[in-house]
């Protein structure tokens, strides 16, 4: 099926609000209707949050209290943003495996803002959902992403500050 933008905008901010699982035919539906965006479009920090599709990461990220992600500059990113016992929020290169940088990177077809890890085979890119939403899709060649995608969504966070700085 093939969604006008306003019928992709209103799926997903369905899905987002359930939490429901999803078919990933449905995201990948919504994800073909969505306009790509540049590296500049989405620098800043963003809360993150999963569209849960049954895949096996469906649920991991809250259990590692992921926040979201830093894009502080091309070549300075932190994927894996996360929230210390005190509620204090870092980089936890442990789980992210380093950190990343952003490229522009084609993706079915498409050339869209996307980020590279440093340690490992994945890549999540990015479509803009409005001004302040984008989706994800996590894709590489490590067993978590190779046979099936990870779906997730970020969201423009005013309130998370990096340490000694601001968005």
């Amino acid at each position: 099926m093939i969604l006008t933008r306003e019928q992709a905008i209103a799926g997903f901010f369905e899905r987002v609000s359930s939490q429901e699982i999803s078919a990933p035919e449905h995201l990948d539906e919504i994800w073909a209707a969505l306009p790509t965006v540049t590296i500049d479009e989405i620098l800043g920090h963003w809360r993150g949050g999963e569209l849960p599709s049954g895949h096996p990461m469906d649920g991991q990220l809250a259990l590692v209290r992921w926040h979201g992600k830093w894009f502080d500059s091309r070549y300075r990113v932190a994927p894996m943003v996360c929230r210390d016992d005190d509620g204090n929020l870092y980089s936890n290169k442990e789980i992210g495996k380093g950190e990343a940088s952003l490229w522009p990177v084609e993706f079915r077809g498409e050339v869209t803002a996307s980020m590279v890890y440093d340690g490992q085979p994945v890549i999540d890119h990015f479509k803009r959902v409005d001004e302040t939403t984008l989706m994800g899709i996590m894709n590489g060649k490590t067993s978590l992403v190779r046979d099936r995608h990870f779906y997730f969504y970020l969201q423009r966070d005013r309130d998370g500050a990096a340490p000694g700085g601001g968005d």
